[in-house]
């Protein structure tokens, strides 16, 4: 029995776009298959992409979901020529009628289309795409004074105990 280090799992690399929480309300969540590039791939496995600036599309008619200002850093291994662009377009893979679904739900006054996280399931690139409405200043303070209210809650129940 050997004391090595454990094996990394490649399905735990979860790469979070934490802002989009802070700024908006998340509603309805759908898991979409990403069309990647294999050092695109690579550089997501190495933790190496920033959902913070991405934003997705979706059109009803044909049916497509694009996944746009993801910067995926490039892949220094892979070498000068065959590097992926790191900001651009990217396909998004699901069903035609939840496509649909997010198509008329991204056309509702102030909703949008929000990537919360990329992750790996079985080997493959998933993406968590948010249906999100807009925040206002003062719900962003009254959400961090909650926050802050519960803290002080469990550091007093913890104090005591």
């Amino acid at each position: 029995m050997g004391r090595g280090r454990k094996k990394p799992n490649p399905d735990e690399v979860v790469i979070e776009n934490r802002r989009a929480r802070h700024d908006f309300r998340i509603g309805e969540t759908i898991e979409c298959g990403i069309r990647l590039l294999g050092t695109e791939v690579k550089s997501i496995r190495a933790g190496r992409a920033s959902l913070a600036e991405g934003w997705v599309r979706a059109e009803a008619d044909p049916p497509s979901l694009k996944l746009n200002g993801v910067h995926v850093a490039e892949y220094p291994p892979a070498g000068p020529h065959r590097q992926h662009e790191p900001v651009r377009s990217r396909g998004l893979l699901a069903h035609k009628k939840e496509i649909r679904e997010l198509a008329k739900a991204q056309d509702g006054q102030g909703a949008t289309l929000v990537p919360l996280k990329i992750y790996f399931k079985d080997g493959r690139a998933k993406l968590l795409v948010g249906v999100a409405e807009g925040r206002r200043k003062a719900d962003k303070r009254q959400e961090i004074a909650k926050k802050e209210a519960k803290r002080d809650i469990e550091r007093e129940l913890r104090r005591r105990r």
